[in-house]
């Protein structure tokens, strides 16, 4: 049975309740152009808020990091991965979450007890030390040597304040050498498979600790790595997650993936995350900005190192490997089925771009070498970063023609080019939990406003496409096929600013996803809801599905001003708009 399967059935049967995995492109959280983690769409009830699903929850979740986007090509990085999580909202906590982790490691997937070792929080002047971890794994047969007690590696806390706690990790030694008696964390053999997180304490913006009266539970177990381990290869690429599609770009090829590994690595790992990028709801096309520039630089990267394999790009190989992933994944997630000629199209259409970028990156590589017996490195990088030239093939070029390429000048702007990515990547991140201030809370009523008005004045057929909300200003995308007029675009900032003013009541109500949808409500990803769903109503001129946060009354708004409206891609509009005092 896939390990997927087997996780959730066995915290279904400890009273969990599986929930559907959140769409890769989140929605009203700006911290992030991906969910990066897990918990990242629970955010709203671990503060609080109550789940339908109840107090104990499992799921498989998709998840997308690009911050260290060139370590991808090793044995273990991974762009896109799935994410195994299971979480108590104020139900169990310490004993329960490690005992059953324990359970699932040792009789569920038979990892013996001698090949795990843990480590726990050490404590500090405000938070002690982890006392009731540290027993509990004694007394599950953990030995002492075997518990390494840390203080930076165990504390997690979302942002500069809030929720915050301990957590107690667990590794697994991957190695066919004897395990050693003493666990020692800077040995790499030692691999970390699942982070339990226990969510016990507020620090606030002061730095002052205290204890939440609801105390949470976050796990996390990542299937690419507990999967390499379980079928005991030490390269995630050589597991069966990935054995048909490496197979397959080895026929395409000709070549054989010893040898190959990174350009192979690469070609599946970036073709897979743009499969899953591309079937969102969210509607992401290749662009120049936000995700449609992590999907454009995705397929790009794929088809540099396809083409560095000798793979003819003009022939369909990259239909062929997305339908193999396809083909694997909608078992799990519907919107692969739903959109698959949608992929489809946007790698071919990118690919066909990137072959006439290709070509006019190769004709400015001739022009800044003619009469020069040396390329510096500002024009290596140009053609890296504006032409996606890989420095490889700017040496080979080179060479062909005598000349010699500044590599050190260029591993210099390289690296400050994966700083800066890096730095802008943790700024997107920063926010977390606490990214859900009172500013944003209007914002995210005021998107419910915008789509009734637009519905209103532009017609029915608009649908809410996805949307962005800052403490500064507010971004709605809506499916229309048209640019708005003048006097549309007045029309639902005024009935926008009517229904304000008229000071609406906002009501909340539980009922099943059905019934909802028979009522009317309006939603988004509807995937996504379970069988028991949150509706929002303000006044009587919206209804949606939505999970929160919102203002108890319209009036509280402000005044609202459109200040951009624009395309966003094919079929889709964006709407950028403020609330003024």
């Amino acid at each position: 049975m896939n390990l997927k399967d087997l996780y959730i059935d066995f915290f279904v049967s400890k009273g969990h309740k599986r929930i559907p995995s959140a769409p890769v492109v989140p929605e009203n959280d700006p911290s992030v152009l991906f969910n990066t983690a897990g918990m990242q769409p629970l955010i709203p009830y671990l503060m609080g808020q109550v789940h339908p699903y109840g107090t104990r929850l499992c799921d498989y979740q998709k998840c997308i990091r690009t911050n260290d986007l060139d370590e991808v090509g090793d044995s273990t990085h991974h762009t896109f991965f799935e994410m195994l999580g299971n979480w108590s909202l104020g139900d169990y906590f310490k004993n329960e979450s490690i005992a059953w982790s324990f359970e699932f490691l040792t009789e569920v997937l038979h990892i013996p007890v001698e090949k795990l070792a843990v480590t726990v929080y050490a404590g500090s002047d405000a938070i002690p030390f982890d006392s009731e971890s540290y027993n509990k794994w004694r007394s599950l047969g953990i030995p002492e040597p075997r518990i390494a007690k840390t203080v930076e590696d165990n504390f997690w806390i979302a942002g500069e304040s809030g929720p915050c706690g301990s957590d107690t990790e667990i590794f697994y030694w991957r190695s066919e050498e004897d395990v050693p008696d003493i666990f020692d964390l800077e040995d790499n053999r030692w691999v970390e498979i699942w982070n339990n997180v226990f969510m016990e304490f507020y620090k606030d913006s002061e730095g002052k600790v205290t204890e939440l009266p609801k105390k949470n539970v976050d796990t996390g177990m990542g299937v690419e790595r507990t999967t390499a381990i379980l079928e005991g290869v030490h390269d995630n690429y050589a597991s069966s997650i990935w054995k048909d599609v490496i197979a397959l770009i080895s026929s395409i090829s000709g070549l054989p993936y010893e040898g190959n590994e990174k350009s192979m690595r690469i070609i599946a790992d970036h073709l897979r995350t743009a499969v899953f990028i591309s079937a969102d709801p969210a509607g992401i096309k290749p662009s120049n900005t936000d995700q449609g520039y992590i999907l454009r630089r995705l397929i790009r990267r794929a088809i540099r190192h396809a083409k560095r394999l000798g793979i003819d790009i003009n022939s369909d190989w990259e239909q062929q490997i997305a339908k193999i992933l396809l083909n694997q994944y909608k078992k799990y997630y519907k919107e692969l089925e739903d959109n698959e000629n949608v992929v489809l199209d946007v790698l071919k259409n990118e690919k066909e771009k990137f072959n006439r970028t290709l070509e006019k990156g190769l004709r400015e590589f001739e022009k800044a070498t003619r009469n020069k017996e040396s390329m510096d490195a500002t024009t290596a990088f140009h053609l890296y970063d504006t032409y996606g030239f890989p420095i490889e093939l700017t040496e080979e070029l080179a060479s062909e023609q005598g000349l010699k390429v500044d590599i050190e000048g260029f591993n210099e702007k390289f690296r400050e080019h994966q700083e800066l990515s890096r730095t802008s990547s943790q700024g997107k991140f920063k926010g977390g939990l606490s990214g859900n201030g009172e500013i944003e809370t209007k914002y995210h009523t005021a998107t419910h406003l915008l789509n009734a008005a637009l519905k209103q004045v532009v017609g029915l057929d608009v649908h809410q496409k996805g949307s962005n909300i800052t403490s500064e200003r507010m971004r709605f995308d809506f499916s229309c096929d048209h640019k708005l007029s003048e006097d549309e675009k007045q029309k639902t900032e005024d009935l926008v600013n009517e229904w304000i003013q008229l000071g609406l009541p906002v009501s909340v109500k539980e009922m099943p996803k059905n019934e909802a949808i028979q009522s009317g409500a309006e939603c988004m990803f509807i995937e996504k809801y379970p069988d028991i769903v949150t509706v929002y109503s303000i006044g009587d001129v919206s209804h949606e599905l939505c999970g929160g946060p919102h203002v108890n009354n319209t009036s509280e708004l402000g005044h609202f001003k459109i200040k951009k409206e624009e395309a966003s891609s094919a079929g889709v509009r964006r709407i950028k708009a403020v609330l003024e005092e």
